[in-house]
Parts: structure tokens; sequence; C-alpha cells
């Protein structure tokens, strides 16, 4: 009562709840939330892979806190990283398994959710063939996880269009390192990024998507140069020595021409190019179409500045150029990451201390998949179409080497698009959201109403998994063991703090006990009762591989702080850059090779009925869809909703100012009620929005456009329309960027329709 009574009187300064105590890893912390003890373990969010503890009080998480003995973030975490432990407790969590009936989503037994989707898939694949059953994954179960899914849908299920969210943002990385050196796996450590003289970072905005490798990038500031190129002038850019404002989507034009200069001056690595690459004949010939003067008015970016940045990067003695969604996402991605490698390549910067071409991953574990999970090759980088590589991965898994496949199935855009021709009738998703994270969702919406049986399989009751016919209840980050490994080639462990709530189970057990209802455990599972079986044959099948794992174990991971492969008998302590001198490249030759690509005008170019180009990314507060942040208060508060970035020029135009609201159009669609933010950091003629937000779903507006090679979509550069919104009483006044009016009757009585209507005639 006393306490009431003070509370009232704004007397009580809340003494308990908010008294510290001493904590020996911590020091000082919350009295109310000390733990009983501390869980270490690795950040589920994006791929850097940092290193953390997380505190459990009462068989609850309470807290999450940086280890500051990590090689990553040394203690530091982001925002996101900070409140991770929220989300184990959100209220959209899928708590148990589900069944659709009567239209409508009934919690089940997990044998009724099993025989549902057993039945859907057998009568789906009897009809229809095997591979009308298809699955979309993620960048964010455990290793051990992605390699049993590979395994039960490639050899189990039997079907070859088998595809992850991985695709929408790493598949151009992927397939360019596979290009120039014949194997993906990112080349450098964060240490090059520290240690480098010289970085370049192209279309990519790590103080929002990666902070902590903003505290690498910052390292030995004085003595480095960071040259930011990018459209948009990001967080990122303002901590450059030089920003470059491209034009967007012309970073191909742009690194063709800087080897030109490279070139032309003689800054060349000559011994390099002669002892480790193929092709610079070839390649010389290709870049004379990219003379300076030509590729300045192609980009914007003035001649001068063009001979300067090239001589930046071939002079300087460690240069390294990262990258992000900014070159993937665009349908010349893979010959953009391969461009860059060109210059890698041709200057000799690759290999060394401070030099690679670098990028960096989206999602916690998307190398993972990418080195076992089964999608874009066999587990261990080998090739579906190597005999070589089939009967040696048949024989490590004791398998019939008919079983594995021959040649890549669907991608996740090619998935969707057979949906829609009717080709693919039952589709499993795991771990993603394509009701938001998917291009032109208007195609994809309509794809999905003609399946026979959707299958989601999460530990949140996402856009996706609401409407599902079965539903998958999955423990998550906290609540279940393995390996996630980071860009920097780090294989890092993650703990179990926690037990799964509810009837939930982790997508290892899943993804086990579903198998047998296909009768193929026994064969693809023996013997496998926890993650850790997995893990153990992840080491055998990569004996030898570029992805060695062979010489890592759960306690040497855990001791170190995550190792770096290759580990083997030649690296014990793992490796922190590939192909230096004793290590050459993957082609059979064992070079490099340079890539001849030509750039190409944007698809989809302004006109007047949509005059502007529409960018889209993140903000340092969300990941992916808002799946798991959307449920974090902190984080939801400091960016509730989607806003729209104009540049002063065409806000003028437009006559908007800060927080007034917009519509955006693109020949798709129109997302509505979008926050202005009139600010410097857009060029005039380009607008960006964030892509995290359902309620404002701004990828009706993207375009079914791919990179051919990588399958990736082209999320990033879409010609649009803005239209202000002006409300008098029953009628919406809405002016475009060209300064054009219409008028709309808001009316819902058909009466009063009329009358209005009348009105906007005579105003007309």
């Amino acid at each position: 009562m006393i306490g009431k009574i003070k509370d009232f009187l704004g007397l009580d300064i809340k003494e308990d709840k908010y008294a510290l105590a001493d904590d020996p890893l911590f020091g000082k912390i919350s009295k109310e939330k000390k733990p009983d003890f501390w869980v270490k373990s690795t950040c589920g969010y994006c791929g850097v892979g940092c290193g953390l503890y997380i505190g459990v009080k009462n068989g609850k998480a309470t807290y999450t806190k940086g280890d500051p003995a990590h090689n990553v973030n040394l203690g530091t975490l982001c925002p996101k990283g900070l409140s991770e432990h929220y989300i184990l407790y959100a209220s959209n969590r899928a708590l148990y398994p589900k069944v659709k009936k009567n239209g409508k989503l009934t919690n089940v037994s997990w044998s009724e959710a099993y025989e549902k989707a057993f039945e859907g898939f057998k009568k789906v694949q009897e009809i229809y063939g095997k591979n009308a059953v298809a699955v979309i994954s993620t960048g964010q179960l455990l290793t051990e996880e992605f390699y049993a899914l590979g395994k039960f849908v490639q050899l189990g299920l039997d079907t070859r269009n088998y595809d992850g969210n991985t695709t929408l943002c790493m598949a151009s990385a992927v397939m360019g390192y596979k290009q120039s050196f014949d194997s993906d796996g990112p080349v450098g450590s964060y240490e090059d990024i520290a240690k480098a003289d010289a970085v370049f970072v192209i279309g990519a905005n790590l103080a929002d998507n990666h902070p902590i490798i903003v505290h690498h990038l910052m390292k030995n500031r004085k003595n480095k140069k960071i040259v930011v190129i990018d459209p948009r002038r990001s967080k990122t850019a303002r901590l450059a020595n030089i920003y470059v404002p491209i034009k967007p989507r012309t970073d191909l034009a742009l690194l063709n021409g800087l080897a030109y200069i490279i070139w032309e001056q003689g800054w060349y690595d000559e011994r390099f190019i002669k002892d480790r690459a193929l092709g610079w004949r070839e390649f010389v010939k290709h870049i004379q179409d990219y003379q300076p003067g030509h590729v300045a008015h192609i980009t914007g970016i003035e001649t001068k500045e063009l001979y300067n940045l090239a001589k930046l990067y071939a002079k300087s003695e460690k240069s390294l150029i990262c990258w992000t969604m900014g070159v993937n996402q665009s349908y010349q991605g893979t010959d953009t990451v391969s461009a860059i490698n060109n210059l890698a390549i041709m200057t000799g910067k690759i290999g060394k201390e401070g030099c690679a071409p670098f990028s960096i991953t989206g999602q916690c574990n998307a190398m993972g998949t990418r080195e076992f999970g089964f999608t874009s090759s066999i587990p261990g980088y080998r090739k579906f179409e190597s005999q070589k590589d089939r009967e040696e991965f048949a024989a490590l898994i004791n398998v019939p080497i008919e079983m594995i496949p021959d040649h890549r199935g669907y991608k996740y855009t090619e998935i969707i698009e057979a949906i829609d021709r009717g080709e693919i009738k039952a589709l499993w998703v795991v771990c993603t959201n394509p009701l938001i994270s998917f291009p032109n969702q208007k195609m994809l919406r309509r794809a999905l109403k003609k399946l026979d049986i959707l299958v989601v399989q999460d530990a949140f009751m996402s856009d996706t998994a609401k409407i599902a016919d079965v539903v998958f209840a999955a423990a998550t980050w906290g609540e279940k063991e393995g390996c996630y490994t980071n860009s920097e080639r780090r294989c890092n462990k993650a703990n179990k703090a926690v037990e799964p709530p509810a009837d939930s189970k982790s997508d290892f057990e899943i993804i086990l006990e579903f198998s047998q209802y296909f009768g193929v455990k026994e064969l693809l599972f023996k013997d496998w009762k926890e993650p850790k079986d997995a893990f153990e044959e992840i080491r055998k099948i990569s004996r030898g591989r570029l992805c060695d794992y062979s010489g890592m174990s759960y306690e040497k991971i855990e001791n170190m702080g995550g190792i770096q492969w290759p580990c083997n008998e030649k690296y014990p302590n793992g490796c922190k850059r590939l192909y230096s001198k004793d290590m050459p490249f993957e082609h059979e030759d064992g070079k490099a090779k340079f890539i001849n690509a030509h750039w190409e005008p944007l698809q989809e170019d302004i006109s007047k009925e949509f005059p502007l180009i529409l960018n889209t990314g993140r903000t340092v507060e969300h990941f992916h869809t808002r799946t798991k942040t959307g449920q974090i208060k902190i984080l939801d508060d400091l960016a509730p909703e989607a806003w729209c970035e104009i540049n002063p020029l065409d806000a003028e135009k437009l006559k908007v100012k800060n927080y007034d609201r917009i519509t955006i159009s693109s020949s798709r669609g129109k997302v509505e009620n979008l926050v202005v933010k009139v600010t410097q950091r857009v060029a005039p003629g380009t607008v960006f929005v964030p892509f995290h937000y359902n309620t404002q779903l701004i990828n009706i507006l993207t375009q079914s456009l791919f990179d051919p090679k990588s399958g990736e979509p082209n999320f990033k550069q879409t010609a649009v329309q803005l239209h202000s919104e002006k409300v008098p009483k029953g009628i919406v006044l809405k002016e475009n960027i060209a300064g054009e009016i219409s008028y709309e009757a808001v009316c819902e009585k058909s009466s009063e329709k009329n009358k209005i209507e009348d009105k906007i005639n005579i105003q007309s």
C-alpha cells in the first residue's frame, strides 16, 4: 500500500526493481534479472557471427551479453543481439503443430501433423511425379540441421526442387566466386578489413546491416582510406574518406572501367597474372570498351575520380573490396561479383594479409547451408555434374550412387514460377517468410493459392505460416545445439540455454521424425540421435575439401572462439584467408579465371509514368520480415513503420515535407501511407524504402527480374511514382511527382460516392 502511494505521488524511485547485483562474468547487472548461470553461444541474426552469453534464471532467458573473449565482437553486440533473448517469449511463437480444419489452423498431435504432410506429399508425387514437391529453406538453421534437411529432401523425398532464401541475398556471391575460382567461399577475414590500407565498400551499408564489422573497419583508422560506393549516402558512407554517389546499378561498368585504368597505367601484377590466372589477353581486349570517358557517362562519376579510385586500389599495398546486397541483388549480380574478383586477380590482391574480394553474408548461417545444405551443390562443395564427386559422396554416406542427384533442380524463384504454372503442387517452407520477402507479391500470392498442400516449419507464426495447411512448430535460437558459420568462414558453436516451449521441437528432431514416414530414416540417419552425430558425418564428408571441417570438434570450436575453415592437419587452428601461395584455386588447373562480362542498362528504366528509381534495404533495428524483431518492444518502438526517403528537390516538386504521408506505386501495384523523410541521403530521382514491413509491403512493387546465373532477384531498381495525399472530407486528392492531380472518392455509401464523384468531375 505504501508503495502504491509513493508511486501515485511520484516519490517511488523503484529501488528494488532497478537494484544492481554483482556478477562474476559481467560485473554490475540487474538484481531482478541476475542469471542463475550463463550459457556460451553465438548470435542467430546476421552473418557477422558474434559470440555471446545467454543468462538463464529459473529456466528462462533473462539476458544476452556479448562475449568479451570472442574474436569477432570482443564483447560488443548490436541492438538486435542485445535484445535477442526476448524472441524466445514472443507472442507469435508457434507452440504446437497445427493442421487446417474447416479453414482454421488447429492444434494437433505431432503424429497427426506428420501424417497430414506425408499423405499430401505422397499423393502429389504419385499423381504429378517426384519433383512436384518443392522445399524452400533458409539461412538460419544450424549446419547440422541443414545437412539433415538436404539429405532428406534430395535423397528421401527424392525431389530436385530444393532451394533456400539465401538465393534472395547471397546466390550472386556464390556464383561469382564459382565463376572466378571454381568454388564458393569468402576469401578473406575480418582481420583483413582491419589491416587493409584501403577498403572499398560497394553496395553495403555495414553500419546498419552488419554493425559489428564497423569496429574492424575503423581499426588502424589514421592509416586507412575508406571508400564507400553507393547510390545512397548511408550511415556507412558518412564514415568514409571518400563517398562515391554512383548511378543505380552501374557498378559493373565502374569495375570494368577501373580495370581498364589499372591496365592502361601498368598498375597490374604481371607475375601473379602469369603464374596464377588464365584469360588475361581476352580480358584486356574486353575492357577496351570501358575507357574512362564512357564509364564516367554511365556511372555519373567524374573521369578524374575514376583515376583516383583505380590508383588507390592498385597502388595501396593492402587493398580490400567488400560488398553485400547492393551488388548481389541485381540482374547482373553474379558478373558484378566476378568483376570485383577480376580487380583482385589482376593486382594480385588475394591470399595476402589485408587483401581480398570479400562478400559479407546476410544470415547467421547462410554459409552453413552453402557448404553442407545440398541446395546449389552436393555437400562439401561437390558438383552435381561430376561423376567423381557423386561417387565419392555416395561412398562416404553409404548409399547407392543412383540416389545422388546429377543436376540441380529449380532455384527459389523458379520454384514459385513452376507453382504458378501448375507444375509443382506441394511446398514445404522452412524458417522463411516469402509472403513478405519475395519480389512481385501479386504473382507469388496467386501461385500459392494453386498448391494442393503448403507445409510451413517455423518457430513463429509468420505471415506464411498463417496460410499453411500444416505447421511444424520449431524451436529457435537458444533452444537447440549446433554450429553456425559466419562471413569469414568461422564455424561457431550455438548452444541450448532453455527448453523449447510447449510442444515445439528442434528442426533436427522434426526432420528425423518426419523421415520415418517415408521409410528412409535408417538409410539416411542410422544411429543419429543428436546434432553431434550429424557434425561427425560433416567432418568425414568434408575431409580434403576446401571447406574442410575434419580438424574441428565441438570442444575445440568453443575453446578457440570459433574456427575458420579449412581446418585439418595442414591448418590445425584454421585458415585466415584462402588462395595464398601454397593454396591453389579450385579450377582443375589451379588457376583463377578472368570473367568478361558487359554492363547492361536497367531493364526497367524511368519513364514519364514512373520517373523515379526505388531502392530497398534494411534498418539496424529489424531483421528480414520482422517475424522476430517486430515482437521486441524496444526494437519495434525505434522503427515501428516503414518510411520513404526523398531528396529535397523531389520533395519540393511533390510539395511534401517531413512526416507527411505519401503513396508509392509501380506498374505492379501501390503502397500507401508511407512516412516522408526529406534527406540528402538519396540523390534526386531516387527514393529509399526499407523492406521489412508487412503492413507497408514494398515488395508489391518490385519486379520479377532475376540474375540469369544465380537466380537472385533484382530488388534494388524499380521504376516508381510518388503521390502526395491530401484529404478533404470524402475525397483523397493525390498529386504525383510530375505535378499531375487525381481525385478518388472514399465513401462507403454509393449515394454519397456518386455525389462526391460529381464534385471530382467538376474539379477535374
